[in-house]
Formats: C-alpha cells, sequence, structure tokens
C-alpha cells in the first residue's frame, strides 16, 4: 500500500493541520506516530521545491543543521507527499507523547535547539510553515513496528525514505 495523505486517513491519521494552524492542545498526549506532509499532492511533473539557503531550526549539539542546497535536492522524492514519518514514544518519566513531540519538532524549526535532529530537512523547505501534521495514537508497544512498517512501505512505493527521514527505522530482534 503507498503511503500518501488518502492512506494516511484511511490508516487511522488524524490532524492533518497546517503548521501555522497548528493547535498544540488539540494533538493528544498519547504515544503514536506523526507524519509531515505536502499541503497539496504533488501532480505529475510538479515543480521541485524551493530550498533556503540558512535552515531554520536550531543549533543541537553546536551542529548546524543546513546543508547545500544539492544536497537537499539529492534527498527530495518527487511524487511524494509524505515527507517525514517519526513516533513518540511515553519517554522515560511518561510524560511525553505526541503533543510534547510535536511541539519540540515545531519549536526546533523556529530555532530553538530541543534534540530532534532527525527531520531536520524539513526546515530548509522555503514554504515550511504551510506544511501539514497528522498524527496517530498508538499503544507503546505497537510504536517500533508501525513506524519501521511506514519506513519500509514507503520505501517500497518510492525506493527510498520519504526526503526529511535519515534513517530507517527498524524492529528489535527481526
Amino acid at each position: 500500500m503507498p503511503i500518501n495523505r488518502q492512506s494516511l486517513k484511511q490508516d487511522g491519521f488524524t490532524g492533518f493541520r497546517a503548521l501555522t494552524e497548528l493547535d498544540i492542545n488539540r494533538i493528544p498526549q498519547k504515544p503514536g506516530i506523526f507524519a509531515v506532509l505536502l499541503p497539496e499532492s504533488p501532480g505529475p511533473g510538479s515543480a521541485r521545491p524551493q530550498f533556503l539557503a540558512k535552515s531554520t531550526a536550531g543549533i543541537f549539539k553546536k551542529k548546524d543543521p543546513t546543508l547545500k542546497p544539492e544536497a537537499l535536492d539529492v534527498e527530495w522524492v518527487d511524487g511524494a507527499d509524505v515527507l517525514y514519518v517519526g513516533k513518540a514514544g511515553p519517554g522515560s518519566k511518561g510524560n511525553r507523547g505526541l503533543r510534547r513531540q510535536i511541539q519540540e519538532f515545531v519549536d526546533f524549526g523556529k530555532g530553538k535547539p530541543p534534540g530532534h535532529w532527525d527531520g531536520r530537512l524539513i526546515w530548509q523547505l522555503a514554504a515550511a510553515n504551510k506544511l501539514i501534521i497528522a498524527w496517530k495514537e498508538l499503544p507503546v508497544d505497537q510504536l517500533a513496528a508501525a513506524e519501521a512498517g511506514y519506513h519500509a512501505a514507503f520505501i517500497a512505493d518510492h525506493g527510498r525514505l520519504p526526503y526529511a527521514n535519515m534513517v530507517q527505522a527498524r524492529v528489535k530482534g527481526a
């Protein structure tokens, strides 16, 4: 099954809010999976995105998240509307989840330095504030397998990971 806006909706993802219209208090606090999508599904021959010369994301552990436009262009996946798939676990104290993970992701894009290094390519897109975020609550014991499954399905469809996923999720022991 291809991983796109329609299949995510059919699979129980909700939200589908533009980053500029995101009300963080409406995002569940439970663990789950979240996805970042283009505002509209790309059509055949759709234009490549405009990349910023400098990322809006914060410096993390003294590392600048900015990549050269040529490197970003290599990562771009033509025809895909899903740009990133990530998970939000409960954390060691049980106080994390989707709301906190998504808030940190958005804050990172605004220049704050939380530890959300994976997904950093999002913040070099000129229209990042128009991107859509969607989520799906899942029990903790299903998170790793779900994230790995979405990554594998995307790779099966496009031959590679989504644009901003730098590391393929895998299930331990599999």
